[in-house]
């Protein structure tokens, strides 16, 4: 089963090594890791995705608790949540019917062409992984050139009856 796990951690050097670190020494595989600073610049939020039964859950949340940079750990993949990957693609597309066919797909699975050459397109997309997935799929034909992919990102969906700020409202 796969679980996406986010870590709030302190935004110092060698956090991300420590616990990358950690895990590869345990055995455990990170399939996919996005690291980045939250609202607060002292923090970072880490997600990443580890595969594995409850167990391996709960051992990879108690090895990630006892690290001292770390300030909280959370299963989102146990709540409701929007999670998202981003990829580059760069893709053979030279003038005419086929450049035209890729664009047209580019916009179905509602993503943009970022760059134009003479005969390759750059393109964005983002989504879940089985959009990202399946739109591989149809490039393939085409000759994707080079491909590039962000972890995952995940954020647990707010509930209703229970608001919360990520900081305070502006006075202003």
């Amino acid at each position: 089963m796969r679980h996406v796990l986010s870590a709030l951690v302190q935004n110092v050097p060698g956090v991300l090594a420590h616990i990358s670190g950690m895990l590869a020494s345990r055995g455990y595989n990170i399939d996919s890791l996005a690291v980045g600073e939250t609202e607060n610049p002292q923090l970072s939020r880490m997600t990443f995705v580890v595969v594995g039964d409850d167990r391996v859950l709960e051992q990879v949340r108690k090895q990630l608790e006892k690290i001292v940079t770390v300030v909280r750990v959370d299963d989102v993949s146990s709540q409701e949540h929007v999670e998202r990957d981003m990829m580059l693609l760069r893709v053979q597309a030279p003038a005419g019917g086929k450049r035209t066919e890729i664009k047209e797909l580019v916009e179905v699975f509602r993503g943009r062409i970022v760059d134009v050459g003479e005969n390759e397109v750059m393109i964005e997309i983002s989504g879940r992984e089985s959009k990202i997935e399946a739109f591989i799929d149809r490039m393939r034909p085409f000759g994707i050139v080079e491909l590039v992919r962000t972890g995952r990102i995940a954020m647990a969906r707010s509930h209703p009856e229970s608001p919360k700020l990520v900081s305070p409202p502006s006075t202003d």
